[in-house]
């Protein structure tokens, strides 16, 4: 028996793949848990249609994220913070400080995919990675500087 898989299955394959089961393990447990249908021929021209307009929506979601990749690498983020001794900073900046920057700029990124390459405890140029997609990251500069005062 021809399936199509409508979810992955482990130790058969992902969805939307076609595999030959035995009758007995497709019908009496593919079918009915919902993993996968009999693999017809318009099932198969459906499926097949439904991929590619998955594909579609993934290349705009990766054109409009490299876009917003170099609009993010041609800025820079100024932090000004109260230092001590060294040029040392009190405390840190973070990835929320960071990302509520780029808020107030109008980009909304989530704190949780941004990274520093080193915690940000003195004044100077930092770089942090932005998560955009799985294949995308973005490399945005910080400075930090002496509050006035």
């Amino acid at each position: 028996m021809d399936v199509i898989l409508l979810k992955d299955v482990e130790h058969l394959g992902e969805a939307g793949e076609i595999h030959e089961v035995a009758d007995g393990y497709g019908r009496n447990y593919l079918i009915p848990q919902g993993l996968a249908r009999v693999a017809t021929d318009g099932v198969v021209r459906h499926q097949r249609e439904v991929q590619r307009q998955q594909a579609r929506k993934e290349a705009v979601k990766k054109e409009q994220a490299e876009e917003l990749k170099k609009e993010l690498e041609d800025m820079q983020v100024v932090f000004s913070a109260k230092t001590g001794e060294d040029n040392r900073i009190f405390g840190t900046v973070t990835t929320q400080q960071i990302a509520v920057e780029l808020s107030n700029r109008g980009f909304d990124i989530d704190r949780r995919d941004i990274s520093l390459d080193e915690e940000i405890r003195h004044v100077g140029v930092y770089t942090a990675t932005i998560s955009l997609m799985d294949d995308v990251a973005a490399t945005l500069d910080i400075q930090v500087i002496p509050e006035a005062g």
